[in-house]
């Protein structure tokens, strides 16, 4: 039998005499188990499984760190959530609630805290060295927190704190270490908030209801309820949350939420709402987000390539095996045996790769956790069976869907190919049994996805691209074959044109297995890219990095003036409104109404609007038309229309401040909200909107180079919030690092599934290569020739699979950024090329390496193998 041909590893089945018929009871056959345990063991200690196998513990690897990490993210949330809203049921608005909310809560005998939340800006004393950071400042009421833990301590250096320290005195404040450190102030110094001087007396250590998840980034200052209106900063328009938190006996708590929830829809009641969890900063939540899911599609990708690297194998496996399986079925093997072991063989196979690669995606998943400990603000629960259970089903729905299909065609094997070398190949699998396993794999993988968008498109693009993949290839086989003229063309093109179109069928199996593993490869190198640089899109060099908000009208003169004075020539000036969109064309607007949570959220809040002659710079009209001046006229963004359905010529209704204000759509306009400029939803284009309309002004500026600049900005106007977004931005920016290193990290896995794939598919080729090119040396062909041969068909092979994958790779990076990240998806016209040469090399490297020993060995040797 020839070197290429393994013996059955079943071989160890009992052998009766030739041409003798056993008696019942005479021998003892092994059962299919026995046979199955040691074919096993037989094929692990040859290398027969090594590349099936690998592929499996990196596709159950990856998503099994994917789910470990999510699965502990969100038990973590369920544990803590009444922790995290420092209450049972939370009404949060931005409006001062009525009274009656409390008096019902406290009818039912629950207890009832209010506090009030916004940011503002905290300044030292002047003899202090008068330093100035924006806070959150909340202020509450007697009680506070009805659930949870509020730690504080009277020692700076202290980070644990002790409980029951009540609450603020009056006169008094508390603050994160985090402020006094920025200030350099000690405790016992005083703290100024808007027109008040407050004694910093202990230091918060723990806050319950700080948010889900997320460090906030402005430093928080606790106060008593009653000295808020001291110190001046509730100014109309001010943006401020208003929370009754309220806690007590679960049906007491459910009575009263029932109640609000009917209070809320009967009196059409709007921004307000009952919380259930505090969510956090929302562009690290959805930075997180983005994170998540493309952490779960590189996990789905590398399943994906393991597929296809199993399938491949596995053909590769029974290839080898057919001559000591048809020996077998002479010596009495059953087929029923036969298949019996085989499936013992490879379903353990499955269950251990299975449990390595459950293993390997445990101890992976602590480095996410270790690399994002920044983001969380408690440790993490323990992970449940779920993920366990999880790579289990994607071990075995592998093994079964991908790599039994050929094997167990190995047992229908006619005992006629001892002698006839022709007959009992392996077949391709039936389509039924195809669609079973492979339905199965991918309605596994959607599920584990979380996200029906995420994993249809994946799943569905990689399916429409292997069908385009093989028509493509088979076109382009029978082009090659008409252009190339054998009698002109050199003789190594026309052997290498020769070796692929003598099979076409197998040429089209491994175009489009190349393909596959370079289109998950591309999709992943592109998006990451893109993504990562969205991510981490900074601002213009002469970006503003200071946002001034609540300037009162008769502070505007003096505030220019003071930027003057200070060498600030260029800034963004807008009057900024708050209102909300009550009516559309006429008609009443309900969050209900609209099918988006984004579009329910939308409308539910208030908006900052504004008016101006002048179409900004910065906001090009997509739509209709922008004429200055134009009464009851109004010009949208052009991403809220989208949201909400408007088109130009509907006419929107906001109340603004009791007084509703109804316009025209007359335009459209495209904002870049990375771009740190002012910018807004709805701008009015007049000069001034009307005289019965509240307004603060919002300013957006470069700061001067000048020390003290911030310190004497708020000792002018201390009511007003200064913004001071550089160093905002790099906190923001650490912590997206931290992001991205967690998912270049699972991205290995991915391109080590990749290269599993290339190493599959060229060395399932070994072979036949073997065979032909012994023929091609023994009648005449050098060795040079037939290195020029192989070095054209695998650079060809290579580049019509790179060629393909680098064009679905647009396709559904495309999908995947306009529908899953929701990011502008734009591909440089080189990729097609840049993925044709990558197809080229990688397909030459990995051919280098798997075929490395062909051309060196002996004609007369593997002629004479070939031969038996």
């Amino acid at each position: 039998m020839s070197s290429d041909v393994s013996p059955s590893p079943l071989s160890s089945a009992p052998r009766s005499t030739a041409g003798a018929v056993p008696s019942h009871g005479s021998i003892h056959t092994p059962s299919a188990w026995s046979l199955g345990v040691r074919a096993l063991w037989r094929d692990w200690r040859a290398g027969e499984l090594t590349v099936l196998m690998l592929a499996i513990v990196l596709a159950v690897a990856a998503l099994a760190a994917v789910a470990f990490f999510a699965d502990r993210l969100q038990a973590g949330l369920q544990r803590d959530a009444r922790q995290l809203l420092g209450a049972d049921v939370v009404l949060r608005s931005d409006h001062p609630l009525p009274p009656e909310y409390a008096q019902q809560a406290r009818a039912l005998g629950l207890a009832v805290v209010h506090h009030v939340t916004f940011p503002t800006m905290a300044r030292a004393d002047d003899a202090d060295g008068g330093e100035v950071r924006l806070v959150s400042l909340k202020a509450v009421s007697a009680g506070y927190p009805l659930r949870g833990e509020l730690r504080t301590s009277g020692d700076v250096a202290d980070r644990v704190g002790q409980l029951g320290a009540g609450q603020p005195a009056p006169g008094q404040v508390w603050a994160d270490a985090a402020l006094l450190e920025a200030l350099n102030l000690q405790l016992g110094q005083r703290l100024w908030l808007g027109e008040r001087a407050f004694e910093l007396t202990r230091v918060i250590t723990l806050e319950p209801d700080r948010g889900a998840g997320f460090l906030t980034f402005a430093p928080r200052v606790l106060m008593a309820l009653d000295d808020l209106p001291a110190t001046g900063l509730v100014q109309p328009a001010s943006r401020i949350q208003y929370r009754l938190a309220v806690a007590g006996d679960d049906a007491a708590v459910r009575r009263f939420e029932t109640w609000a929830q009917a209070r809320l829809q009967a009196t059409a009641e709007r921004g307000t709402h009952i919380e259930s969890v505090e969510s956090g900063r929302p562009e690290l939540q959805q930075t997180l987000q983005r994170a998540e899911q493309f952490l779960r599609l590189v996990a789905l990708l590398t399943a994906l390539l393991a597929a296809v690297a199993v399938a491949v194998a596995a053909r590769q496996y029974a290839l080898r095996h057919l001559d000591g399986c048809a020996l077998l079925r002479v010596l009495g093997l059953s087929q029923g045996r036969m298949a019996g072991a085989y499936v013992v063989s490879f379903g353990l196979a499955g269950v251990v790769a299975a449990l390595v690669g459950v293993a390997l995606g445990f101890a992976v998943h602590f480095v996410f956790v270790w690399w994002l400990a920044d983001l969380l603000q408690a440790s993490l629960p323990a992970a449940g069976w779920a993920p366990v259970a999880l790579g289990l089903g994607v071990g075995l729905t592998l093994m079964a869907a991908f790599g039994l299909p050929p094997v167990l065609q190995l047992a229908q094997t006619p005992p006629l190919r001892v002698i006839r070398r022709d007959v009992g190949g392996v077949r391709a699998a039936s389509a039924l049994v195809w669609l079973g396993g492979a339905g199965g794999f991918v309605a596994l993988l959607v599920a584990a996805s979380r996200d029906l968008t995420l994993g249809g498109i994946a799943v569905g693009g990689f399916g429409a691209a292997v069908a385009v993949f093989a028509a493509v290839t088979w076109l382009a086989l029978r082009l090659l074959r008409a252009l190339v003229a054998e009698s002109s063309a050199p003789r190594w093109l026309v052997l290498a044109t020769r070796q692929l179109t003598a099979r076409p069928g197998y040429a089209v199996v491994q175009v489009c297995s190349l393909a596959v593993g370079l289109l998950a490869l591309l999709l992943l190198v592109l998006l990451r890219t893109d993504l990562i640089d969205s991510w981490r899109r900074a601002t213009p060099p002469d970006a503003p990095n200071r946002f001034v908000i609540n300037i009162q009208p008769d502070q505007a003169s003096s505030f220019q003036a003071f930027l003057a004075e200070h060498g600030v020539q260029r800034f963004d000036w807008y009057p900024m409104v708050r209102g909300r969109l009550v009516a559309l064309n006429g008609r009443p607007v309900r969050p209900e109404q609209f099918a988006g949570e984004r579009a329910q959220r939308l409308v539910e809040r208030e908006f900052n609007l504004s008016y101006s002659a002048e179409l900004p710079a910065h906001n090009p009209v997509v739509a209709g038309r922008w004429q200055s001046g134009e009464a009851e006229a109004v010009s949208i963004e052009q991403g809220l229309a989208q949201t909400l359905g408007l088109r130009v010529g509907d006419t929107l209704t906001f109340d603004i401040a009791g007084v509703l204000h109804t316009a025209r759509i007359t335009s459209l306009r495209k904002v870049d909200w990375a771009s740190m400029r002012v910018n807004f939803f709805a701008l009015y284009p007049v000069a001034r909107l009307a005289d019965d309309v509240p307004y603060t002004h919002i300013a957006a500026f470069r700061a001067p180079a000048q020390a003290g600049f911030d310190r004497a900005l708020l000792r002018r106007f201390p009511n007003v919030t200064n913004v001071d977004t550089s160093a905002a931005l790099a906190q923001v920016q650490r912590v997206l690092e931290q992001v991205i290193r967690a998912v270049e990290f699972l991205f290995a896995f991915s391109v080590a599934a990749g290269v599993v794939v290339l190493l599959a598919t060229v060395s399932a080729t070994r072979t036949q290569r073997e065979r032909e090119y012994a023929v091609l040396r023994a009648l005449g062909a050098s060795a040079a020739l037939l290195r020029r041969m192989q070095r054209a068909e695998l650079a060809g092979v290579g580049a019509l699979a790179g060629l393909l994958a680098a064009a679905a790779a647009a396709a559904v990076g495309w999908a995947l950024a306009r529908r899953v990240f929701e990011f502008d998806w734009q591909v440089s016209p080189w990729v097609p090329l840049a993925g044709a040469v990558a197809g080229a090399l990688l397909a030459l490297l990995a051919g280098w390496w798997s075929l490395r020993g062909v051309l060196r060995a002996p004609v007369v040797q593997t002629l004479r193998h070939a031969a038996e």
